[in-house]
Parts: C-alpha cells; structure tokens; sequence
C-alpha cells in the first residue's frame, strides 16, 4: 500500500486576523504551532512513517512540517520546497479583511475569488511592494511564472508539473510522501486525485493541520481517503473555514 498524507498549515497569524495571505509571507500563530504538532503526534500515534517531505516556500507551511516532523521524531527527513506548492496568488485583495471584503462586494463575489475554479481576483502591479517580483526568493522566475493573481485553475496549472513530475514519481520509491502545504494548493490535488467537478471543488474546505491520508495500491490507483481524528473537530474546523468570507 503507497500512502499520501496532505496537510494544510496550521493557523497563520493572517487566519487569525481574517485576511486575505495568498503569496504573503505570514507566521504561524502560537495556537498554529500547537495545531501542527499535534498533528505530528497523532500521525505518530497511527503509525504513519512518512520517507520523505515537500513544501511550499512560505514559512506558514515550513514551520508547520518542521512541527509536525519534531513531534514525530522524524527531523532527518528530506524536504523539497517549491513555489510550486504555494498557496493561490489573491492578487490585490490580499492583506484586506475578509469579512469586510464581502461586506463590500458581496458574499457571493468573495466566494467566487475565493473559491471558484475559474475567477480571478482583481490583479497586482508587478511593481506592488506585495508582488513576488519583489522578493528575492522568487528572483529566478520569469515574468509570465510570477502569478500577480489566479484562480484555483490557475494554481492547479502551475501546481500540476510538479505534482506529476516529483510527487507522485516519489511515490513509486517510496511508500509513504508528506505533503504540507497550503488550502488551495492542497485542493487542487485533491481535486485531481478524486476526480472532483468545478462545482464540487468550491464547496470543498481543507481545515488547518488535519492530515489528510490517501491509500494507492501498488498502481497508484485511489483506493480511499479520509482525514485523521476527531470527526467532530473536523466538521468544526472545515465550517470555520467556509464561513471566514461571509459578511455575517
């Protein structure tokens, strides 16, 4: 049996305030940490023995695998990082209150920013002090790979090479890969790994530091999925994340 074990970070100090992150570059809070690690200690007490780790350039999601890694004992694995596995650019609402943007624009045209499949929020500047031209870990991209907004169709673009390309390749030598990334990031391959529609794929809430495990046969077909732990917590947890844009 091959597994695949995705977790999305744990609560960023931005989730705490209700705010628009995308490709900012924003820490965990205290009680993100605490999220992390105890997802650590849970896969640990499960028996998972990931081999090897991918992440995202954003320390909400390093922090949160070097969490979830100490509490497994488990420090020495390998990590690649990619800017592949970013969270979905959210362009020039980002750093803005959620709940206010909706208040402004209305619940249903955050939810498209947010959530669909194919809408783009309003773009940045290439020039914008919150463009990734201006950070110097993405000084190696291009201008057409510098996303100054997206769409979950977008993200999953960009994400996909990487994901075919290194992800599930490590899963033929491996047997167990840990992924920690970021909601939309993470929803687009969960979109893909499930067959999921567009209209299903905006309805779909990834909660903060819940592991999610995917069982492949030896071919790699999908043989079941589900999260790890409590499933009152995670319904919780999932509500809360669908209800952040809401202007009420």
């Amino acid at each position: 049996m091959k597994q695949l074990i995705l977790v999305r970070h744990g609560e960023s100090e931005w989730n705490k305030l209700n705010l628009f992150t995308g490709w900012t570059d924003v820490d965990l809070t205290e009680f993100g940490r605490k999220e992390a690690y105890d997802a650590g200690k849970l896969l640990k007490a499960e028996g998972y023995r990931p081999e090897i780790c991918y992440t995202s350039y954003l320390k909400r999601a390093v922090r949160t695998l070097n969490q979830v890694l100490e509490a497994m004992d488990m420090d020495y694995l390998p990590v690649e990082k990619s800017w592949r596995l970013n969270e979905k650019s959210y362009g020039a609402i980002q750093g803005l209150n959620k709940a206010d943007t909706a208040k402004k624009y209305g619940d249903e045209q955050v939810l498209l920013w947010r959530r669909s499949f194919d809408v783009q929020p309003p773009a940045l500047d290439m020039r914008d002090e919150r463009s990734p031209r201006m950070d110097p870990r993405y000084a190696e991209l291009s201008d057409a790979e510098i996303p100054l907004t997206e769409s979950l169709k977008d993200t999953i673009a960009r994400l996909m090479p990487y994901y075919k390309e290194v992800i599930l390749k490590a899963l033929d030598r491996y047997d167990c890969v840990l992924v920690v990334a970021h909601g939309n990031s993470l929803r687009g391959i969960v979109k893909e790994l499930k067959g999921m529609s567009n209209e299903e794929i905006i309805k779909f809430n990834i909660p903060t530091a819940v592991p999610y495990i995917f069982e492949f046969d030896e071919a790699l077909k999908l043989q079941k999925d589900f999260f790890l732990g409590d499933a009152e917590e995670i319904r919780r947890k999932m509500e809360g994340v669908a209800n952040q844009a809401k202007s009420k």
